[in-house]
């Protein structure tokens, strides 16, 4: 019920105790030492944007290690844009709202690392070459200006389970198109679906590798 709505910082701030000394300090603005390793081995991470009239938007980055490259001391790090739905919804927002959230991520480790900053799109050859010999050129690479970084904690992970097979909830390999029905009102044969995504997948990971 909107009765319930909390509306105020102050009636937020009520509801939670203080953090302590330690979380409410651990915010840094460089990455360096065992974050840049972190970084360095992140295979994957979410990349978070907002447009100018706040709307949000939360798009999963995916590729091999070192994708997400830290530089100039640990000021900032850079990511290229690789093939997707070409929607550009997070490009978009980044150019109408400069900002961005990263939240890092290695396979197999309960922590994360946040990165939160300025963000900007860049099609400058010295950031396009970063990732020579390990993919193809991209068109774009995003660079974000470091003004957050800190680790957060395995709660998350830990309550969902998500490194854990055995509490994993078993899934066809229909439910993805089951559920692009579902939501755009489509009534595409799952099966000619699945077929379709497995050689869209195949053909855009391949065209990414390095020439």
């Amino acid at each position: 019920m909107a009765d319930h709505d909390v509306r105020s910082m102050d009636q937020l701030r009520a509801l939670y105790r203080e953090p302590s000394e330690r979380v409410a300090n651990k915010k840094g603005k460089t990455i360096v030492g065992a974050a840049a390793e972190f970084v360095a081995a992140s295979r994957f991470f979410c990349l978070s944007t907002a447009g100018p009239d706040g709307t949000c938007d939360v798009s999963p980055r995916g590729g091999p290690a070192g994708q997400l490259k830290v530089l100039d001391g640990g000021t900032k790090v850079a990511f290229p844009d690789l093939s997707g739905n070409n929607l550009i919804d997070s490009l978009t927002n980044i150019v109408a709202n400069p900002q961005a959230g990263l939240l890092v991520m290695i396979p197999g480790s309960d922590e994360t690392l946040r990165i939160d900053g300025a963000a900007r799109i860049t099609t400058d050859p010295d950031f396009l070459a970063l990732w020579d010999n390990e993919l193809r050129r991209p068109k774009v690479a995003v660079v974000i200006e470091v003004e957050a970084a800190f680790l957060h904690c395995a709660k998350a992970f830990r309550r969902g389970a998500v490194w854990q097979p055995n509490e994993w909830t078993a899934v066809d390999d229909t439910v993805g198109p089951k559920v692009f029905n579902d939501t755009a009102g489509s009534d595409t044969d799952p099966a000619e679906m699945r077929q379709f995504l497995e050689a869209d997948y195949e053909q855009s990971l391949e065209s990414e590798k390095p020439d």
